[in-house]
């Protein structure tokens, strides 16, 4: 089998340097590596190029979604590995995501843990609630057996992760109009209503930096995670949302947007809704048996995390309020 890397980049030279450079030392090591340039100015599409990869200069900044995309259109793998520049790989991180990928497979991730040595995770997989809010399963809990067993999944963060090329030709690439966040969460809905699934594999580990180009509050950061959450709603949930989710969505909006006002983000996550709320109108969607039980069984999923490992506040008032 072969596998297509593709890097998205923008700037940070010294984080794309190392994800190269553990891209070489791989026990399997890629059959190419592309690196898409968002227009960085700190030599970083020269850099790339010095270590080998292939480079696709998009001049301006278009995106995470948009330079992904180019990147599979221009990949030969049987499999593309889709990897942020500010993640750092276990040296057989290739070779344990493939043996998992057999014909019922259609893409593999593995466990994310946050930089640094804390023994932390980043996260494992993905899951959406009803409230158009998605939880990185995992997320700031100690590494332990909760996170340490494989298990079928439809959402995987598009950090770190292979997927089968053949998906993309089924599924559809990412959806540029979200430009940056939630584009995987997105992404993986559409895998779930299609039937399409893949599997979280522990044994593969990367190491995450996290938000290293912009950082997890910073107010062009909410405002797309804010916009994109009711993107979501606007183009997967029924024209009826309002009755069969509406309490549900205000809840999750509401508390996500206490978040983001307790970081200093309230403008932002304003401006967010405002831009997302406006696409809504255009939903024309009927009713969808599909998406109740993949929201139903996602929720099922966070609560039983949520008790097994610690309740974040966030979810606790959630479950509490719906």
């Amino acid at each position: 089998m072969t596998v297509s890397a593709v890097i998205p980049t923008w700037n940070r030279r010294g984080l794309l340097e190392s994800i190269l450079e553990d891209l070489r030392a791989q026990t399997l090591p890629p059959s190419e590596v592309i690196v898409v340039d968002n227009g960085s100015t700190d030599g970083s599409a020269e850099a790339a190029e010095n270590a080998g990869a292939s480079v696709i200069r998009l001049g301006t900044n278009k995106g995470f979604s948009y330079a992904v995309n180019r990147g599979i259109a221009a990949s030969a793998g049987e499999w593309v590995a889709i990897l942020n520049n500010d993640v750092r790989l276990g040296p057989d991180w290739i070779e344990r995501l493939l043996p998992t990928a057999d014909s019922e497979c259609w893409f593999v991730s593995g466990k994310l843990m946050r930089a640094g040595g804390s023994g932390i995770l980043d996260g494992s997989f993905d899951l959406l609630c009803r409230g158009a809010c998605a939880w990185r399963a995992g997320n700031n809990r100690p590494d332990g057996p909760a996170w340490n067993t494989p298990r079928k999944v439809f959402f995987v963060p598009f950090t770190a992760a292979i997927f089968r090329r053949t998906l993309f030709g089924r599924i559809g690439l990412l959806d540029e109009e979200f430009e940056s966040y939630l584009e995987d969460v997105e992404f993986g809905l559409r895998c779930a209503l299609a039937g399409c699934s893949g599997v979280y594999q522990p044994a593969a580990v990367a190491h995450h930096l996290g938000s290293a180009t912009l950082g997890s509050w910073n107010p062009e950061t909410v405002r797309r995670v804010s916009r994109n959450q009711m993107l979501i709603v606007a183009k997967h949930y029924p024209r009826d949302w309002v009755r069969r989710y509406g309490w549900e969505v205000l809840v999750g909006q509401l508390l996500w947007g206490a978040l983001a006002v307790r970081h200093g983000a309230g403008w932002a996550w304003i401006r967010g809704k405002r831009e997302g709320i406006g696409r809504i109108r255009t939903t024309r969607r009927k009713d969808d048996a599909r998406l109740r039980a993949i929201l139903a069984a996602c929720e099922a999923d966070i609560r039983a995390m949520q008790e097994a490992t610690g309740y974040d506040l966030f979810w606790r008032l959630y479950f509490a309020l719906t």
